[in-house]
């Protein structure tokens, strides 16, 4: 069975306030930028190819629902169904890459050499568990949205620190769920405050002709990351074992 082997390495964690952590992060990213954006044209790739395979324009249905006026039908629109259907797949499994994107910059952070096999480490290690916690997760967020846009603006920061714990700690799903919950809850005005500044500056790219979405994107795994620091510690560097 495979397994970590840990040990201690130099590295710096933020203070418990939203500056210092989104100060850390930016520090983190601007370190690990390449991967992140390599996992981001992975991610962009493999939507572009499910809309292929399954026929949806994205631009044309975005102009379609601009002219609506509201009234949009979407499961109306030919494929779509089947389409959102896999996207949402397609997006359970590549969540083990966003726990790479977290591997690499404690690698960083802790001053390790990064390979780029780092980057897949999420489906070698408690492959299972960060699926079924993605998986955990959507449907929360889903259920959030359902409810109107605002719920899951005060729902996501409960579930901020659950990839780190995932990875750092080997936890399963649950546990991860619960202690991420558990620690946002005691300290919820900052995590709030993290995960919207976080996700505001992640979908800043959007206003860079959308392709900037590329380069801001995953700056939201380097914000969990730096959070998790912040609350629970510097985790040591985690060095991945064969069978």
């Amino acid at each position: 069975m495979s397994e970590f082997n840990e040990f201690d390495q130099q590295g710096s964690a933020p203070n418990r306030e939203t500056g210092s952590i989104i100060s850390h992060a930016f520090e983190m990213y601007k370190g690990v930028l390449g991967y992140a954006v390599v996992a981001m044209i992975v991610y962009m790739l493999g939507g572009y190819i499910i809309q292929l395979i399954f026929g949806i324009d994205s631009a044309s249905m975005v102009e379609e629902m601009r002219e609506s006026g509201g009234n949009f039908n979407y499961w109306s629109t030919p494929g779509l169904p089947l389409y959102m259907g896999a996207s949402s797949l397609f997006g359970l499994l590549l969540s083990p890459l966003y726990v790479g994107l977290i591997y690499i910059v404690n690698k960083y952070n802790t001053k390790n050499p990064i390979e780029f096999s780092d980057l897949f480490i999420g489906y070698r290690q408690n492959f299972v568990n960060i699926l079924i916690y993605s998986l955990l997760t959507w449907l929360i967020s889903s259920v959030a949205l359902a409810l109107c846009v605002l719920p899951i603006i005060f729902v996501y920061p409960l579930l901020l620190i659950g990839y780190p714990i995932l990875l750092f700690e080997n936890a399963s799903a649950i546990d991860a769920l619960s202690k991420s919950f558990n620690i946002a809850k005691e300290n919820y005005g900052t995590f709030l405050a993290t995960g919207l500044l976080g996700v505001l500056i992640s979908f800043a790219g959007i206003f860079l002709c959308g392709i900037g979405l590329i380069l801001t994107a995953p700056f939201i795994m380097i914000v969990m990351y730096s959070t998790y620091c912040a609350y629970l510690g510097k985790p040591r560097q985690i060095m991945f074992k064969q069978p």
